[in-house]
């Protein structure tokens, strides 16, 4: 009997693939490679949206693998209620790990030293000097602190940061120091110059960067969102946003794309990026490696990496 595999990727991408599974190719297009309901392995097309991803779960009846290449699984759980019971769902931490956490560093540095400003003023072809901040002797808040939020503590240390606090879902001591629990965050946003938005979206987490949460934070504070754009109330940044009182770089937005005639896009303060934290030359290596991990667990019947949930469980 065979076991089937859709892969994103041509096997001739991927080394140390397994043998004895038989690999069909689907990037998202239109057609199906073969009937799903003789998929064993799926592995979510990259960046194709939730429509793509969730399309041909419901006929996935002989599914044991569902393996995004995201961090994120928001974009496959509509179709999870469809699929047959005790189902894995794999996500794909450390694989964007490099690539978010530099982004991140990146749109910090641009924000505080006015690089888009720069770059009006090079169109233009107008001078702007002026006095900036810098992010050396800054304290630097990152909610979420998992394998991103880590990645992002890593860059951000030799920049001379003047305080690093971690926040999570549980508190605990890692090796760079303590990581807070949730309950602390209203105390610790008033004494951030940086803060940065590396959670998952979930229920807990929707909306949560909101008019209370904004308003806890210090004037002229930077807010970074590297997570999902509905982790944050977009009504309330921008309120913030035009008085001037907050600055904003946001990799993600609600709603996304942000359409055309979107108040955010000029709002004072705010460096928008179109959701690239991830896409980057460090991802490709770092996906194949965990697609060729996990397909070699699945043919021996070890246990996966970055199991996220079980279905019916």
């Amino acid at each position: 009997m065979t076991v089937e595999v859709w892969l994103p990727f041509r096997t001739d991408e991927i080394e140390g693939l397994p043998e004895g599974l038989t690999y069909r190719y689907w990037d998202g297009g239109p057609d199906y490679p073969a009937d799903p309901a003789d998929c064993a392995f799926y592995a979510v097309p990259y960046m194709k949206g939730s429509e793509v991803a969730v399309r041909p779960m419901a006929a996935m009846t002989s599914v044991r693998v569902v393996q995004t290449l995201s961090a994120g699984v928001d974009h496959v759980e509509p179709g999870l209620s469809r699929l047959p019971e005790g189902v894995l769902l794999c996500n794909a931490r450390g694989v964007h790990d490099a690539s978010t956490a530099e982004l991140a560093l990146a749109l910090i540095l641009a924000s505080l030293r006015g690089i888009s400003d720069f770059v009006r003023g090079q169109d233009r072809e107008e001078w702007r000097a002026g006095f900036r901040p810098a992010l050396a002797d800054r304290s630097v808040l990152i909610v979420g602190y998992g394998a991103v939020g880590a990645a992002v503590e890593d860059r951000l240390v030799p920049f001379e940061v003047a305080r690093v606090a971690r926040v999570a879902r549980h508190e605990r001591e890692t090796e760079r120091g303590h990581v807070h629990p949730l309950s602390r965050l209203s105390e610790l946003l008033p004494e951030a110059d940086v803060v940065v938005i590396v959670t998952p979206l979930t229920e807990g987490t929707k909306g949560m960067v909101d008019a209370g949460f904004l308003a806890r934070m210090k004037d002229g504070a930077l807010l970074v969102n590297m997570a999902r754009g509905a982790v944050v109330d977009t009504g309330a940044l921008l309120a913030e946003a035009e008085t001037g009182r907050l600055m904003a770089a946001l990799d993600v937005t609600d709603p996304e794309p942000l359409p055309k005639g979107h108040p955010l896009w000029h709002a004072p303060g705010v460096l928008i990026s179109p959701h690239v934290g991830g896409p980057t030359s460090a991802f490709w290596p770092r996906v194949k490696r965990l697609l060729g991990l996990q397909l070699n667990r699945f043919a021996q019947g070890e246990p996966l990496q970055n199991v996220v949930l079980r279905t019916g469980a």
